[in-house]
């Protein structure tokens, strides 16, 4: 996968994030190591997600990781918590900051449960 593929599969997944109830902000820098290596950011700011293909040098914490495990942590499929545990993901800066990122590209999946409920209504 190339570095252009993985932003772009980033800016898809996090498309499918609700967070119409979120304020406040948080930015964080990914940093995919091995294939596709490059680095981006993806930026919570109240209720608008923003994917940029550049370094954030002001971020509140840095995720490292392969292509593979950064794609699955984006589309909910890895606990980042476990990720971290095994070495799969390193955090550089804010823990804390990095446990909000991943409830946040978490709310993608209680929005489909929400429309899903809604449809069986």
């Amino acid at each position: 996968m190339t570095y252009e593929e993985i932003v772009a599969t980033a800016k898809k997944e996090m498309a499918k994030c609700d967070t119409s109830d979120y304020r406040g902000h948080l930015a964080v820098e990914i940093d995919i190591v091995g294939e596709g290596e490059g680095a981006f950011y993806i930026e919570f700011k109240d209720d608008v997600i923003d994917v940029q293909p550049y370094e954030y040098y002001d971020n509140d914490c840095k995720l490292i990781a392969s292509a593979e495990t950064l794609n699955k942590l984006i589309a909910g499929k890895l606990d980042a918590v476990a990720a971290y545990l095994t070495g799969k993901l390193k955090v550089d800066g804010s823990v804390d900051k990095a446990l909000e990122f991943q409830k946040l590209t978490g709310a993608k999946k209680a929005a489909k449960k929400k429309a899903k409920s809604k449809a069986k209504a």
